[in-house]
């Protein structure tokens, strides 16, 4: 490709990711590199406001691992239309083994092994090129707006984290033995006792997590990635990147117009929404 393509490299390690920016110079002359990100919510943020058009994400890095960085970003990227940015193409930077690695292949995802080599980052290099063109003329056919490739990316994701032991080679959670049925919750001097079954949602607020019961709210000082491996995968389904809600307090999922999802719950007010990335959990029989 003649034209300037922009990239985005999120890599924890300063010399690993120099090393990329460098090699990626020499066999892309015309790919402009717009940010370096050190931690996955630098790169989640820089790649919404700067819009880049491929993404090369380190999977292990502090905070939001990159697989976590490309799920927020498939929920959070504007709709298609003709207007806006396409979806940018996923590169994913990783030092696991080759069962893992298959699982990548699977899900159509491509990805590159640390340390890098520079042979098979001119493949990569090749593809995305290759990619790119693709979507130009696409975008140019008439009456055949520019997919912006977020719901293409969340089949692509789905896909992988759903392959048999791999959430566990990528260093996510891996889920509990036994599901989680009682909460200790602190309130000053004083310890409650939660019973799962009585909490309608888990929201993510910041270092907490927010347990909403019928009547009650207690924080938590936990992450919602700790919390959910030990959340009875049948009774609780993740909706949102922030958001689990119990699947008996769901009363019913509403389309709107442009397609987005909100739940209604039994016994709260809340509508909350459900993102593109879980909307495949409610399919009408």
């Amino acid at each position: 490709m003649n034209s300037t393509c922009t990239a985005l490299i999120a890599e924890d390690e300063l010399l690993l990711a120099e090393s990329l920016r460098a090699d990626l110079a020499a066999l892309w002359p015309e790919l402009q590199i717009v940010a370096m990100a050190a931690h996955g919510e630098a790169a989640l943020e820089a790649a919404l406001r700067l819009r880049p058009q491929v993404l090369f994400l380190d999977i292990r890095m502090p905070g939001m691992t990159g697989l976590e960085v490309a799920q927020a970003l498939a929920e959070d990227w504007p709709d298609g239309d003709q207007n806006s940015t396409p979806f940018p193409l996923l590169v994913f930077v990783t030092a696991y083994d080759q069962y893992a690695l298959k699982a990548f292949e699977q899900a159509a995802l491509d990805y590159v092994l640390k340390p890098v080599q520079r042979e098979r980052l001119a493949q990569t290099c090749s593809r995305l090129q290759t990619a790119l063109r693709q979507r130009v003329a696409a975008s140019s056919a008439p009456q055949r707006p520019a997919d912006s490739g977020a719901m293409a990316a969340v089949a692509q994701l789905r896909q992988l984290l759903a392959a048999p032991g791999v959430p566990e080679a990528l260093g996510l959670p891996a889920a509990a033995a036994q599901p989680l049925r009682l909460l200790q919750v602190s309130v000053g001097q004083t310890i409650h006792m939660v019973p799962v079954s009585e909490v309608i949602y888990f929201e993510a607020a910041d270092k907490y997590v927010r347990v909403v019961t019928g009547d009650k709210e207690h924080l938590v000082r936990a992450s919602l990635r700790e919390l959910l491996p030990q959340l009875d995968a049948q009774q609780f389904w993740q909706v949102h990147r922030s958001v689990v809600v119990r699947t008996e307090a769901i009363t019913r999922a509403v389309r709107d117009e442009a397609g987005r999802l909100s739940r209604h719950l039994r016994d709260r007010p809340e509508r909350l929404a459900v993102s593109r990335m879980f909307a495949h959990l409610f399919k009408g029989l």
